[in-house]
């Protein structure tokens, strides 16, 4: 019986030996290098995309690195070099003091982005832990964090955060609270959502099945599962946060003067506008050039490069 089924097989049948992949001849192998050059294809196709990271790689470096940047010291002013326009000496202009604007503008990126990334970080932080166990318990857990979070998205954001800093006080990191604080609700959203997707996935009630502790569920699958759109929430809220924050430094809740604070120089140069619009201008600018920049990264992150995978 076994011969004659022997008989009946053809020999192409037969699989021959496997071709070494390095073998002359052997075709390429799957995968290699297609990581790097489909990333370099996709950057080259979005140039926008590619001067967004150059703007923000330019605003962290700024804040870490202002000396990379200039020489001068934002505090220090000449009386008799008040109000020059923009010029290769003084690429922003000088203020109402002689004191080198962009010096300050890049000196502030440090005390913004310190408030922005504080915001983010409080944001994410405490609403990631409502929406992941709103999601993951459930019941009447989740009743009730939910109902804490329809209250906060009840608020305007700028209201909240302007009742938040007037009780808790003035200063740069209370503003970066506050603000912070204000943007709960959306990340309570967001997690709970990606959880209850997660949560309902067979390889989530394989792992039950199979006697996993609710910890070891919740690291190795819930968390990973479900942490991706909301690293693009932080991405996007990033741009909204330094807008907010700009927003109280300029109602003069930030850092006292003479910090030189985004929305402090604009709110400085608001009295100027009509023989020094660079004052505002040029600070102004700035601060919508890293909202954009991180905003399109948001959404490289989350549309395009996703679709592409």
């Amino acid at each position: 019986m076994s011969q004659t089924l022997a008989d009946g097989v053809s020999a192409d049948a037969v699989p021959g030996p496997a071709r070494p992949a390095d073998e002359p001849g052997a075709g390429p192998v799957p995968g290699r290098g297609a990581g790097p050059r489909r990333l370099l294809s996709f950057l080259v196709r979005r140039p926008g995309l590619v001067a967004s990271v150059l703007v923000l790689v330019l605003v962290v470096l700024a804040a870490f690195w202002p000396g990379l940047f200039t020489s001068q010291d934002p505090l220090k002013g000449v009386p008799s070099e008040n109000f020059r326009g923009p010029s290769g000496a003084h690429w922003f202009g000088t203020d109402e003091l002689g004191r080198d604007v962009f010096s300050r503008v890049v000196h502030g990126a440090q005390l913004s982005l310190k408030a922005t990334l504080i915001a983010v970080v409080v944001a994410f932080v405490v609403g990631g832990l409502i929406g992941l166990v709103a999601g993951f318990v459930g019941r009447w857990v989740e009743d009730v964090l939910m109902r804490f979070v329809d209250v906060l998205l009840s608020i305007p954001a700028l209201f909240l955060s302007l009742a938040l800093v007037t009780a808790l006080g003035y200063g740069t990191v209370k503003v970066a609270v506050a603000v912070g604080i204000a943007s709960v609700a959306g990340f309570a959203r967001v997690t709970r959502a990606e959880v209850l997707r997660v949560r309902q996935a067979v390889y989530v009630e394989a792992a039950r099945s199979c006697g996993a502790r609710w910890y070891s569920v919740l690291g190795r699958h819930v968390l990973p599962g479900a942490a991706g759109p909301v690293i693009v929430l932080a991405t996007l809220d990033f741009g909204a946060a330094i807008l907010a924050v700009s927003s109280l430094s300029f109602l003069g809740y930030g850092a006292p003067p003479p910090a030189p604070e985004w929305g402090t120089l604009i709110s400085d140069g608001r009295n100027y506008m009509a023989n020094a619009w660079w004052l505002t201008a040029l600070p102004g600018l700035a601060i919508a050039a890293t909202g954009l920049a991180t905003n399109r990264i948001a959404r490289a992150l989350d549309g395009e490069w996703a679709g592409r995978r």
